[in-house]
C-alpha cells in the first residue's frame, strides 16, 4: 500500500463531505486509477460531525477498512477542530487543509501539537461568491487535489465539468457557479 494516498473528511452532516470524497473517488477511477470514496456511518443527521473517506492507488487496492492514518485530512468545519480530534493518526509528513478564513498561525494552537503541513483556505467565502450559498465541498475538493496532486489541474476540472453535467442535467444553471469555486479553489489554498 505504499503507493497508496489516504484522505480522511471531517465535516458536519449537510455541508457535503461525503459527496466530496465520493465525487474525488469517482473522478480518480476516471482518470485510470483505483479507488475508493466511502463514508462511515453512525448516527448522522444535519449538523451533526460525519466522517468519510478516500483511497486512491496506481494499482488494485485490498483493504476495505476505515483508514487510521491518513496522510491527508481535510476539515470541512473549523469549528469541528475544538470537538473532534482532527490530527488523530494523521502522518507527519502529511497535510491538513482547514475550512476558514483564519491564518495558519491562529489554527496550529488547535492542532493538538501536529508538526506536519496546514493548508487553509477560505472555502465558505469561495461558495459563496460563486454559488451564492454556502456549499464549502466543492471548493474543499479542488484544495485537496491541488494540494496533494493526485490529478493534475486541468484533467480534474474537465472530468469535473463532465459530472456536473450528468449530476445536474435539471439544473444546467449551477454548474458554472460549481466551475467557478474548482478554479478559485485551486488559486486560492494557501
Amino acid at each position: 500500500m505504499n503507493n497508496t494516498l489516504e484522505i480522511r473528511w471531517h465535516g458536519r452532516g449537510g455541508q457535503g463531505a461525503k459527496t466530496a470524497a465520493l465525487l474525488l473517488a469517482e473522478v480518480a477511477f476516471k482518470t485510470g486509477k483505483n479507488a475508493q470514496g466511502f463514508p462511515e456511518y453512525g448516527p448522522e443527521r444535519m449538523g451533526a460531525p460525519i466522517t468519510a473517506y478516500d483511497r486512491i492507488s496506481d494499482t488494485p487496492i485490498r483493504v476495505h477498512s476505515n483508514i487510521y492514518e491518513p496522510q491527508f485530512v481535510v476539515v470541512v468545519d473549523e469549528t469541528l477542530l475544538e470537538i473532534v480530534d482532527v490530527t488523530a493518526g494523521l502522518r507527519a509528513d502529511g497535510a491538513i487543509l482547514i475550512n476558514t478564513s483564519k491564518s495558519r498561525d491562529e489554527i496550529i494552537p488547535l492542532l493538538k501539537g501536529y508538526k506536519g503541513k496546514v493548508y487553509t483556505i477560505d472555502a465558505r467565502q469561495i461558495a459563496m461568491d460563486t454559488l451564492g450559498k454556502n456549499f464549502p465541498n466543492t471548493p474543499m475538493l479542488a484544495a485537496i487535489v491541488k494540494i496533494t496532486g493526485v490529478i493534475d489541474d486541468e484533467t480534474f476540472l474537465k472530468e469535473m465539468e463532465g459530472s456536473f453535467k450528468h449530476k445536474f442535467a435539471k439544473k444546467p444553471e449551477v454548474i458554472k457557479g460549481n466551475m467557478d469555486a474548482l478554479r478559485m479553489a485551486l488559486r486560492e489554498v494557501r
